[in-house]
């Protein structure tokens, strides 16, 4: 074959597969900022941590709420929601006090923020006498985190109940709070419908209000993302609006990276759970939120260690810039989990 024709094949050839779409999901330049932090917050004998949602207060002291559940109870009936108090990420951590806990209620999953002088607190708040499956979300304020919560007269302010999408809502749990660009209140949560019965797939929805407290009312075009026509779901949200942009960290609990990539893991293969990396999606409007990259790596990742579910992003905020991720990880120390240092990111942007 003369040479002008295998350079003609040779053009063709890289052009055709230039020209194929790149269906990879890169890695983002959030996670790429991400520098490993510490495992942090030990449980008591007898009881596991679960969720970290930190927060400074107007002092610069580091606030932590988070789950707590007996390991012989479970959290679907027994979690609280307590309150610890360090100087910084690092620790050490001082108990403050018991949150919220109820002979009636679970209360587990916060997420914690600040409007103006206002501390707001969102959390999943399940009545114990109702199904597994019946899980709704509460709302509190305080003027000081040194001062009692103080729940919302509309709680559940996002209610199991009502129709999403031609179908019946059935759940709705782990809420995000953020203030918008037109200064509204938005809820994105866990949702789940019985349009797919007897399968049940986590979606993420939102709900919007004037005011805090509620009431909030869903979003008519509900639910925002959604992988349920692939048999696959995600969950745990974290949503943040920072220069001009809005953002949602989400935990990848079916392997949706591999089939948005196009090579889907087999269903039975499956290991449900963050057991691999979680996703960031960034919309201009906070409902369209179009293809995500990467948000963050595995426990085994950053620390070398074996494999574990890492779950329920949430930043710490300092002086308006996020400061670090905290995740939960389910391994084998008793642990709430760890957090990650956020080094450069805007750098990246």
């Amino acid at each position: 074959m003369k040479p002008y024709t295998l350079l003609f094949f040779a053009v063709v050839t890289l052009l055709f597969y230039s020209a194929k779409p790149d269906k990879r999901i890169k890695e983002s330049s959030f996670a790429k900022s991400l520098v490993p932090g510490e495992y942090i917050l030990p449980a008591e004998e007898g009881w596991w941590n679960w969720g970290m949602a930190p927060i400074y207060d107007e002092k610069g002291k580091l606030h932590v709420f988070m789950s707590t559940i007996p390991n012989e109870g479970s959290w679907i009936r027994d979690s609280k929601i307590v309150h610890f108090m360090a100087d910084g990420p690092e620790g050490p951590y001082t108990f403050v006090d018991t949150t919220f806990a109820s002979p009636k209620f679970t209360y587990h999953n916060p997420q914690v923020s600040k409007v103006g002088d206002t501390y707001v607190m969102v959390y999943l708040r399940k009545d114990r006498t109702t199904p597994r499956i019946r899980q709704e979300i509460g709302i509190a304020t305080t003027e000081s985190l040194d001062k009692p919560w103080v729940e919302s007269p509309h709680n559940p302010i996002i209610k199991a109940t009502g129709s999403m999408g031609g179908a019946n809502i059935i759940h709705a749990s782990n809420p995000t709070f953020l203030v918008d660009e037109n200064g509204k209140f938005r809820i994105y949560y866990k949702s789940i419908t019985d349009k797919h019965k007897p399968k049940l797939y986590r979606e993420i929805s939102m709900a919007m209000s004037d005011k805090i407290e509620g009431p909030y009312e869903n979003y008519k075009e509900n639910p925002l993302i959604s992988y349920a026509d692939m048999g696959l779901d995600i969950e745990d949200p974290y949503a943040f609006y920072y220069k001009g942009m809005y953002y949602m960290i989400v935990e990848d609990r079916m392997d949706v990276k591999s089939a948005l990539e196009g090579n889907p893991t087999p269903k039975n293969e499956i290991k449900l759970g963050g057991n691999r990396p979680g996703l960031i999606y960034k919309s201009k409007d906070g409902i369209d939120w179009g293809r995500p990259e990467i948000g963050y790596n595995t426990n085994a990742y950053y620390f070398k260690q074996e494999l574990a579910r890492t779950e329920r992003p949430n930043i710490l905020w300092k002086d308006g810039k996020p400061e670090c991720l905290f995740l939960a990880c389910h391994d084998k120390d008793p642990t709430a989990g760890f957090f990650l240092k956020i080094e450069g990111w805007e750098e990246l942007e």
